[in-house]
C-alpha cells in the first residue's frame, strides 16, 4: 500500500478506535458506578466528563512516550480551540446555552486560570529549576497535577451538595461481568487507537511535508474531541445547557492539568514558541466566552455570540493552512 494511504487508514482506523473505546469505558464505568450505588451526579461529573477526554489522554501519552512533543502540545491546545470555538459555537447556534453561576464565576475562570499557569510555565523558568524556559519539566508538571487536584475536590463538593441527580443523565446499567468487559474493551480501543494515530499523523505528516504542530492541532485534535462534540450537541437538543458548556469547560480543564501533567511526567516535554500564537486565541476564545455570560441574555450564551466563536475557529483554521 502507498504510505501515504497507509499512514491515513492509521490515522481514521485510530481515531474510529478511540472514539469506540472511550464511549465502550464511559459506558463500563458508568454502569459499575452505579451497580456500586455512586450517585448519578457524580458520574455525570466525573466518569462522562473525563472520559470524553481520554483521546486526547492516550494520544499525548503515546507521543509523549515517542518524544513527539509538537503532537502533545499541538493535540492539547488544538482540542482546547476545537472544543472553546467549534463546539460550543455549534452548541450555541442549535439553542442559546444558559449557564449556572458557578459555571460563570468559577469553572470558566478556572480554566482560563489553567491556561495562564501553563504559558507561564512554558515560557519562563518560573520554579527555578534547570529546565529553563521552552520546557515543560516534571517538576512543572506536578503544579498543573496539584491543580488539577483541586479542580476536582471542587467538583466533588458539588457532587455533595446537589440535592438531587438529574432525571436527563440516562445510565444503563449491566451486569457486572459485562460492565468490566466494557471496561476493559474501551480501554483497549483507547490504548489501540491512540497509538494509530500517533503512528498515522507522524506518517501523513511525513508524506505531505507538514509539521507535527499542524497536524496535531487539526485532524488528532478535532478527531480526539468528538466524544466532546457529540455530548454538547445532544445536550443543547435536550436542552441540558449545563452539560453542553460544562463537558467543555471539564474537559479543557482535563486537557491541560491533568494531560500534560502526566505526559510532562513520563518524560518532560521541550516546547515550541510557535504555539505562543495558539494560546494566545485559545486566551481570546475563553475570554470570548466569559464576557458572553454578561452581554445580550445575562448568563447565557448567544447565538450570535455563538456565531462570533464559530467565525473565530473559521480564522484560525485559515491561518494554520496558511501556515502548512
Amino acid at each position: 500500500m502507498d504510505p501515504m494511504y497507509s499512514a491515513a487508514a492509521m490515522l481514521l482506523g485510530g481515531l474510529v478506535l478511540l472514539t469506540v473505546g472511550a464511549d465502550w469505558l464511559v459506558r463500563g464505568a458508568a454502569s459499575l458506578a452505579k451497580r456500586l450505588n455512586v450517585r448519578e451526579i457524580v458520574i455525570g461529573l466525573t466518569v462522562v466528563a473525563f472520559g470524553t477526554s481520554m483521546p486526547e489522554m492516550v494520544v499525548s501519552i503515546f507521543a509523549s512516550a515517542e518524544g513527539r512533543n509538537d503532537i502533545v502540545f499541538g493535540n492539547v491546545l488544538g482540542s482546547n480551540l476545537f472544543n472553546t470555538l467549534l463546539i460550543l459555537g455549534v452548541a450555541g447556534l442549535i439553542r442559546p446555552l444558559a449557564v449556572q453561576h458557578n459555571t460563570t464565576w468559577k469553572e470558566i475562570p478556572f480554566s482560563i486560570l489553567a491556561t495562564l499557569v501553563l504559558f507561564l510555565l512554558v515560557n519562563g523558568p518560573l520554579l527555578g529549576g534547570p529546565a529553563g524556559p521552552e520546557l515543560l519539566s516534571r517538576s512543572e508538571a506536578l503544579v498543573l497535577l496539584v491543580l488539577f487536584a483541586m479542580f476536582l475536590s471542587y467538583t466533588w463538593s458539588i457532587a455533595r451538595q446537589e440535592p438531587s441527580a438529574p432525571e436527563e443523565l440516562e445510565v444503563k446499567v449491566f451486569s457486572m461481568s459485562w460492565s468490566l468487559i466494557f471496561l476493559a474493551a474501551g480501554l483497549g480501543g483507547l490504548i489501540g487507537g491512540g497509538k494509530l494515530c500517533v503512528d498515522g499523523a507522524v506518517g501523513l505528516a511525513k508524506q505531505f511535508g507538514l509539521s507535527e504542530k499542524f497536524i496535531g492541532c487539526t485532524i488528532v485534535a478535532a478527531g480526539t474531541s468528538l466524544p466532546e462534540l457529540a455530548t454538547s450537541v445532544v445536550a443543547a437538543i435536550r436542552r441540558r445547557s449545563d452539560i453542553a458548556i460544562g463537558n467543555v469547560v471539564g474537559s479543557n480543564v482535563f486537557n491541560i492539568l491533568c494531560i500534560l501533567g502526566v505526559s510532562a511526567t513520563i518524560r518532560p516535554a521541550p516546547y515550541n514558541p510557535l504555539f505562543n500564537v495558539d494560546f494566545a486565541i485559545l486566551a481570546a476564545g475563553s475570554l470570548l466566552l466569559f464576557g458572553a455570560m454578561f452581554s445580550g441574555g445575562r448568563h447565557r450564551l448567544d447565538r450570535w455570540e455563538a456565531a462570533l466563536l464559530l467565525a473565530g475557529y473559521g480564522g484560525y483554521t485559515a491561518w494554520l493552512l496558511a501556515k502548512g
